[in-house]
């Protein structure tokens, strides 16, 4: 019997613990938000004594923000081990626990995402801030087109290959409704460029980022060969074919309290 959750939860946790020793090689994205929200933390000028990282991978948004003078937190919660294993959707938090909820390339595999915001919410101390970023919109779309145009050639129908992404034009509803005062959400494009679709997945997979839907079946051998021929189709002069990547970068209050005024700099960095 299929799941009806879109994501295989267990599936997730074992990717993300087999990548986990080489992760560090293929971060360039994660550092890219982490660059961000650490910048948007410290723009609001704001001190956070309880800070949560969801989804914290090895640490690295944990240490940045320990690092800042806005917080002493950081060591308590950026430590790989021994930190608190749950899925963001199921978060085991009591409410008003944490001043700062952030994330950095995590909630974009949640199997309920509005429900995860809802908790994030109900997680923070009034006038507490969540930042977060993840990758949504048009993300991978050439990777998803070359298996989904191979498969139906050679097989007349697809099965799913990659995850269905956040849209970008409904994340900010998406905070309003679970509560958060002051919504934003933006986006950033970047481009990648692989060699091939079989380095663009062998990336994934060291990310911890390969298939994890519940409804995924084994790719066959001559599928992913003539993906990679279609997806070499697109290569430029160097070989290389360029990968979109939409990083959605998100930001919301929690109501109540005295929450601060926003910092003239995170107001510019928001618009």
């Amino acid at each position: 019997m299929e799941s009806a959750e879109p994501f295989d939860r267990a599936a997730r946790r074992r990717q993300r613990d087999r990548a986990a020793t080489g992760f560090a090689a293929h971060a360039f994205l994660k550092d890219a938000m982490v660059e961000e929200i650490v910048a948007r933390a410290a723009d609001t000028g704001q001190r956070f004594d309880r800070v949560l990282d969801l989804g914290a991978h090895d640490g690295r948004l944990g240490r940045r923000l320990g690092a800042m003078a806005f917080t002493d937190a950081g060591e308590a919660f950026a430590r790989a081990a021994g930190g608190v294993v749950a899925d963001e959707d199921r978060l085991p938090f009591a409410d008003a626990s944490f001043d700062l909820i952030v994330s950095a390339g995590s909630l974009h595999g949640v199997n309920d995402l509005p429900g995860a915001l809802v908790q994030i919410r109900r997680a923070l101390a009034p006038g507490g801030l969540f930042l977060a970023a993840m990758v949504a919109g048009e993300t991978l779309v050439e990777v998803r087109r070359a298996l989904l145009e191979a498969e139906s050639a050679l097989r007349g129908g697809v099965s799913p290959r990659t995850m269905p992404m956040v849209d970008v034009a409904e994340a900010a509803g998406l905070l309003q409704r679970a509560g958060f005062v002051m919504p934003v959400a933006d986006v950033d494009s970047v481009q990648v460029r692989y060699a091939g679709l079989l380095p663009a997945l062998a990336e994934l997979r060291g990310a911890g980022e390969a298939n994890i839907l519940s409804a995924r079946r084994p790719l066959r051998r001559d599928v992913l060969m003539a993906a990679a021929e279609r997806f070499q189709q697109d290569a430029g002069a160097d070989g290389r074919v360029a990968v979109r990547v939409q990083l959605l970068y998100l930001a919301g209050w929690a109501p109540g309290g005295d929450a601060a005024p926003i910092g003239e700099s995170l107001k510019q960095r928001l618009q």
